[in-house]
């Protein structure tokens, strides 16, 4: 925090010293904020991941299917009553050729999220936040195989430590399932397609939408498809939640949390990256999957090897040069 101070020798020392404090109450105030809205960012996310692994895995309810139709119910209400309270603007009419495109988004956005929940049913979270982390190969790949958008070769290089570093984490791994680890890359893929496609899609400019906009689109077409995926893949949840809730009066407040959570991971995502810098934002990102890593560790107390997490460093280290390499290349 103290480089501000190093740029004003000639300053009288109390003047320095209260420079050093930041320039004036509301850069402090503006950085105590942005320092404040990282936390609330890296809580909830951490928060809904650790709440999902407790109740896929510890606690026993295997409904991934189910509980992402919680998460996404969350969603779509808090995001409509957030635009409805905000009073914004009323919404431009979206052609029906956006809402059919925005539906797609939110289709392939509703799979990589389930696909993720079914993977922590049977991964533990270290290796999924391992997986996990390799997005931008997918999305380099993806961005290449739909949209031509080609690198520079300094960057894909950069991509091998990424790739090698999970599959000595995956090597490593005592609790190496196949299917999980499948669902898992299926929902790392799925991400960075939706990465991709969002650029695409909702590239001109009267279609771009922020991605709280986006989510008050997507949220209501992801429910209106695992409201019928939950009742043929999981027709017992409802039973089940009922039974739950009546034996355990928490279970309700839990899910509900654990919702209202997944609303909040969405938001304070939007207002971190609105009120940082991309390369800030991609830099918190691998400490905040490093911070789960160790946090899920301490709490589940699932045996880790050195190997896996050897392996979790070398994908972390590739992500942090594929950031530089995509940066110079510019």
């Amino acid at each position: 925090m103290g480089q501000e101070a190093h740029h004003h020798h000639a300053l009288p020392t109390s003047a320095a010293a209260a420079d050093a404090a930041g320039a004036s109450p509301a850069a402090a105030a503006s950085r105590l904020f942005t320092a404040g809205l990282v936390a609330a960012w890296y809580a909830s996310n951490i928060g809904v991941l650790l709440l999902n692994k407790y109740l896929l895995s510890v606690y026993g309810f295997r409904y991934p299917v189910f509980l992402t139709a919680c998460h996404m119910s969350a969603c779509a209400l808090l995001s409509s009553l957030a635009h409805a309270y905000a009073g914004a603007a009323p919404a431009r009419r979206r052609s029906r050729g956006q809402l059919a495109r925005v539906a797609v988004l939110g289709a392939v956005f509703c799979a990589s999220v389930v696909a993720g929940n079914v993977s922590l049913r049977y991964l533990p979270v270290s290796f999924n936040q391992a997986v996990g982390a390799t997005t931008p190969f997918f999305t380099a790949i993806l961005a290449y195989a739909v949209a031509a958008l080609r690198e520079a070769c300094a960057t894909y290089a950069a991509l091998i430590p990424v790739v090698a570093g999970v599959v000595i984490a995956t090597g490593g791994e005592p609790s190496f399932h196949l299917f999980g680890f499948i669902m898992c890359v299926g929902a790392t893929a799925g991400r960075a397609l939706k990465t991709v496609l969002q650029g695409i899609l909702l590239s001109s400019e009267e279609e771009k939408m922020n991605s709280m906009d986006l989510l008050r689109y997507m949220a209501p077409v992801a429910v209106i498809l695992l409201v019928p995926a939950t009742l043929i893949m999981e027709r017992e949840a409802f039973g089940v939640v009922v039974t739950l809730a009546r034996e355990d009066p928490n279970f309700i407040w839990i899910l509900l949390c654990n919702s209202s959570m997944a609303y909040f991971v969405n938001l304070t995502n939007f207002l971190v990256t609105k009120h940082t810098s991309p390369l800030t934002l991609q830099v918190l990102g691998n400490a905040k999957g490093a911070v789960a890593v160790v946090v899920s560790i301490l709490i589940f107390r699932n045996p880790v090897t050195f190997m896996g997490m050897l392996g979790y460093g070398i994908t972390v280290a590739g992500v942090v040069l594929y950031g530089e390499a995509k940066k110079r290349s510019k």
